[in-house]
């Protein structure tokens, strides 16, 4: 189950090379470049439903085997889609591989949580998350070597080569994307077959083969800590997202960092490196401390840490911002196993639900770009704060059981 996380991560992660990639290739703005993101977190929240849907008819080991394949497709129609030399073909290609990365998501989030017990639901899916951050930090790596190595020329010099020569360097390009993605493809369907034949348990009873009384998701999202759990993931995803997203601009900033941003991409992946090591340490503390307390406790934390960066120049700015992904570690995994908790047949639909949260990657991020267009990228770091300050509240309130469906 953890080799399925750090697929998913690794090939999230790899969107982050195929940006500058085709930016250059199709000589795009960052606006239509971005449509890449937008496409990514689009297919969460179009396809979550979808998938749960799959998911409740298959059940959980089926259900990952599904993603695991519809992923591989995706995957390999980046093939055709660099012979074609058509951006909107990459762009279907990868809707087509993030909703087999939102069936994984929706079907493997809740299996570890539930694989033994309860109590320890969220040690191991943080410990299973801790290696989906280990394929984000592998991912820039891999893509970066095999995809960004060589240099893309602009239009007005490939317009100067004859014919033949022009041929030949676009065939070049395509094949810069099309072996990587094709590996990617073969890898994932022999990781299908292996997941197929493993004997797994099947779990029905917390599946919606198992829901006698025919619920729906309305009958989820009523649910208290489900409810405040989706607002969680949202805001959770968007604030990590956002801050990730403008650390770059930030570091750069003359009473910042004022380093180059080649340099500040550095710290970029400190910031998600130290998700990861705060994966593997939470996973052991989450096995003998209160989760709805030490995701309080790291939410806090996080709240210092911004109003710090919001309010501090120089080096104390630069280093409290990168630590926030330490502590950022443990809330995605602990939030969605406190958000499906004693949930038995209806766990199905809450996994979709929460799923469909990670939206807020693709919101938050633009809403803070307009706020810091207005009032300065420094002082608009208070939508991260206000997101942190929900994560508390759900730690300390709002994840408690209460009003359970009858079933």
């Amino acid at each position: 189950m953890t080799t399925i996380f750090f697929m998913w991560g690794f090939l999230t992660c790899l969107n982050d090379i195929l940006i500058p990639h085709l930016k250059a290739v199709f000589e795009l703005s960052y606006a239509q470049a971005l449509l890449i993101q937008f496409t990514f977190f689009g297919a969460y929240f179009v396809m979550s439903l979808p998938a749960g849907r799959l998911v409740a008819h298959l059940g959980y080991k089926l259900g990952i085997v599904a993603g695991l394949v519809i992923a591989g497709i995706g995957a390999a129609i980046f093939w055709p889609a660099a012979a074609a030399h058509s951006y909107p073909a990459f762009l279907g290609a990868l809707f087509v591989l993030a909703t087999g990365i939102t069936v994984l998501q929706v079907a493997a989030n809740p299996y570890v949580a539930l694989l033994g017990p309860e109590k320890t639901s969220s040690s191991r899916l943080t410990l299973a998350q801790a290696l989906n951050s280990f394929g984000t930090a592998l991912a820039p790596l891999f893509g970066g070597f095999l995809i960004l190595s060589n240099q893309v020329r602009t239009a007005a010099d490939i317009n100067t080569m004859p014919a033949a020569e022009q041929l030949a360097y676009r065939t070049q390009e395509a094949h810069a994307v099309q072996g990587p993605y094709i590996g990617l493809a073969v890898v994932l369907v022999l990781l299908a077959v292996f997941v197929y034949l493993f004997n797994l348990p099947a779990l029905k009873e917390t599946t919606e083969q198992a829901d006698t009384s025919n619920h729906t998701l309305m009958d989820a999202l009523r649910t208290p800590h489900v409810f405040f759990g989706v607002l969680a993931i949202f805001f959770y995803v968007g604030g990590e997202v956002s801050i990730g997203s403008f650390m770059v601009n930030y570091l750069s900033l003359p009473d910042i960092g004022n380093m180059s941003e080649q340099r500040a991409s550095h710290f970029v992946s400190f910031y998600w490196l130290g998700a990861m090591i705060g994966r593997f340490i939470g996973s052991s503390l989450l096995a003998i401390l209160s989760p709805r307390k030490l995701l309080a406790a790291f939410a806090a934390v996080n709240m210092l840490l911004v109003v710090t960066t919001m309010s501090t120049s120089g080096t104390v700015a630069v280093y409290s911002i990168v630590a926030i992904g330490l502590f950022n570690s443990i809330m995605f995994p602990t939030i969605f196993a406190l958000g499906i908790e004693r949930l038995g047949p209806l766990t199905s639909k809450a996994s979709s639900l929460l799923i469909m949260a990670i939206v807020g990657g693709a919101l938050i991020p633009w809403l803070q770009g307009v706020i810091a267009d207005h009032i300065g990228l420094q002082h608009a770091f208070f939508l991260p704060l206000i997101c942190y300050a929900y994560i508390v509240f759900y730690g300390v309130s709002g994840s408690k059981v209460r009003n359970l469906p009858s079933t």
